[in-house]
């Protein structure tokens, strides 16, 4: 084979790659044996019945719980045993099923925490808040005015985050988990709650970190906003691997018909 032939053969290892991942919580095996390979750039969606294991994978993907068998590399660094906050400052990102924000502080306020990860000053300007401060404290600013303005939300802006829409608070979830610059962002049934108007903004956004470079991983049962956006889908059943491929493929799979259906499907 030429040079030239193989110039053109993507050897890119996966951004994000999992071997053998399980966790169980007493005698209930919430994930069995599961692996994985993600691409960067890519929107990864994980489907499957309620009680699947999904949201316990993101769970161990993100730090939150550590599992009892497996390996999780992002970009060639092991993860297993490291905590949330060295993720994220690795590149992991997630928001949850239920929303946790900070209420009382502002939309814009909200956003801000999330650049708790990026500052690049001494300890002691926060303290004497001089000029490097003020600095690092309007580049941060902006920044989070621009992710606000990404997600639909700069003229709420100054408002408290508990007097936003439903929706609304989910998206100003997205846009601070952004704000830690993430390589890979997972985000945990997104359109939950949200209207068709609503669905379709998130599908927008969502196409956009695509585009940006930004990986997705995607927790999702609205069954439309999968198949539109996503390039691969894992389907889990049972907190197993059921079947991993595109979403045509998932659509016409005779195993995933029979584990939405509870029926067998010849």
């Amino acid at each position: 084979m030429t040079a030239s032939a193989t110039s053109h053969i993507d050897i890119a290892a996966p951004l994000l790659q999992v071997q053998g991942l399980s966790k169980s919580y007493g005698g209930v095996r919430a994930v069995r044996d599961i692996s994985l390979a993600i691409s960067s750039g890519t929107v990864f969606a994980v489907i499957g019945p309620n009680g699947a294991g999904k949201s316990t994978l993101l769970n161990l993907l993100s730090g939150l719980h550590q599992p009892d068998d497996g390996t999780i590399r992002f970009a060639g660094v092991e993860l297993v045993g490291m905590p949330p906050h060295l993720r994220a400052r690795h590149g992991l990102a997630r928001t949850f099923q239920k929303i946790r924000l900070f209420k009382q502080l502002s939309v814009l306020e909200n956003v801000l925490v999330g650049y708790h990860t990026r500052h690049a000053i001494p300890p002691w300007q926060y303290l004497l808040h001089g000029a490097a401060f003020q600095q690092e404290r309007r580049r941060c600013r902006e920044q989070a005015i621009d992710l606000l303005e990404f997600v639909g939300l700069s003229h709420r802006a100054s408002i408290a985050a508990g007097a936003l829409s439903y929706g609304e608070q989910r998206l100003l979830e997205i846009a601070r988990a952004l704000a830690t610059a993430p390589r890979l962002l997972m985000v945990d049934e997104p359109a939950a709650g949200l209207n068709t108007t609503e669905v379709a903004a998130l599908l927008l956004r969502i196409t956009n970190l695509r585009a940006r470079g930004i990986t997705v991983v995607m927790v999702e049962h609205n069954m439309n906003l999968v198949m539109t956006v996503a390039d691969r889908i894992l389907v889990m059943d049972y907190g197993q691997f059921l079947f991993e491929g595109t979403p045509s493929e998932v659509q016409c799979h005779p195993k995933v018909i029979s584990a939405y259906l509870g029926a067998d499907v010849p």
